[in-house]
Order: structure tokens, then C-alpha cells, then sequence
């Protein structure tokens, strides 16, 4: 497999400057509403704020891959004196909680870091996020090329989500419409 320069894009969190006001989460949701900034659904958002107040717990987590299964462990950690649990760190749409599936038709949502045409230069929950808490950084980095294999893995996973919930026959026939539209 061949070497190819990949440009990764990556959100930094603070935690010690997030003050849990959520103004991410609403920005997400409007950038994600179809048509874009028609709504604020906190459920189309890709990035959720875990809150605890008793402990003072304000964690922003963002969409990430979909895992089939619940992870085998729920720790605790401590930082500075603060515990969190596993699941406050864990952006992934599994089947131990609703977080990151898409509302309407239950897919698993994964954070784009609002990719647009035309670009946006720095994703929305960044750009609103006035506690300064979330940074936004671009690098390039020498990766594996991606395999086939894996961008069709990723596609099935979503047709199966929506057999799953609608059932082959519901699926085949919108597939087979939206085809005689285009």
C-alpha cells in the first residue's frame, strides 16, 4: 500500500475553559438543520455536552465512529479532583445511549468538522464557542492510503441502520424512487 499526504484536522478541548454553556451544540444543530440554519435541533448536533453539575462536569464530546457494542468497562477517572466517567469521553453512537444517532431515521452521526461548499474555515462549534474552550487545528501527516473496502464498510453500516429500522422491502422501494427522480 502506498504512502499519501493526508490533511487531518483536529478539535482541541479545554476542559478547564468550558463552562458547559452549549452554544456549540446550537451551532452544530443549525449548520446540520436541512435546510441549513432553518432549526435548532439539539438531537442533529455533533457535538454533546456531558454535563454534571454535582461534580462540576462539563464535557463537550464529538460524533465519532459507530461501534456495533457498548465498551466492557465503565471506569471512573479522577482529574484534579474531579471524577469522570468513561462514557463523558466517548464520542462514539453505540447501544448504550441515544447520543449521535440521527433523529428521523436513526443512523449514527459522525462529526464533518462542518465541511461545506463552499469551505468554511473553522467549524461552527469553534467559531461560537466564546469560552475560548474548543481550538481548531490543520496538519499534514503521511497516512496509508484508504482501502475501498473501508469507505464501503462505512455505507453498509448506514444501509444496515436503516434496514434495521424500516424494514428491506421500505428501503429497496425509496432507493428505487429516488432513482427514477435523478
Amino acid at each position: 500500500m502506498s504512502k499519501v499526504k493526508k490533511k487531518i484536522k483536529v478539535i482541541k478541548v479545554d476542559l478547564d475553559k468550558c463552562n458547559g454553556c452549549r452554544a456549540c451544540e446550537v451551532a452544530c444543530a443549525a449548520f446540520h438543520a436541512n435546510p441549513k440554519y432553518s432549526s435548532i435541533n439539539p438531537a442533529r448536533s455533533r457535538i454533546r455536552m456531558v454535563i454534571d453539575p454535582i461534580n462540576d462536569e462539563y464535557v463537550p464530546i464529538r460524533a465519532a465512529e459507530y461501534t456495533k457494542s457498548e465498551c466492557d468497562g465503565r471506569n471512573v477517572y479522577t482529574i484534579n479532583g474531579k471524577e469522570y466517567s468513561e462514557c463523558s469521553f466517548c464520542g462514539a453512537s453505540c447501544p448504550a445511549r441515544d447520543l449521535f444517532k440521527e433523529p428521523d431515521s436513526g443512523l449514527p452521526l459522525r462529526c464533518d468538522m462542518c465541511e461545506d461548499d463552499p469551505a468554511i474555515e473553522t467549524p461552527m462549534c469553534v467559531q461560537w464557542c466564546l469560552a475560548e474552550a474548543l481550538t481548531y487545528e490543520e496538519y499534514e501527516e503521511e497516512v496509508e492510503e484508504e482501502e475501498e473496502q473501508v469507505k464501503l464498510g462505512e455505507m453498509e453500516t448506514s444501509l444496515k441502520s436503516l434496514v434495521d429500522k424500516y424494514g428491506l422491502p421500505k428501503l429497496v422501494d425509496s432507493i428505487a424512487r429516488m432513482s427514477q427522480k435523478g
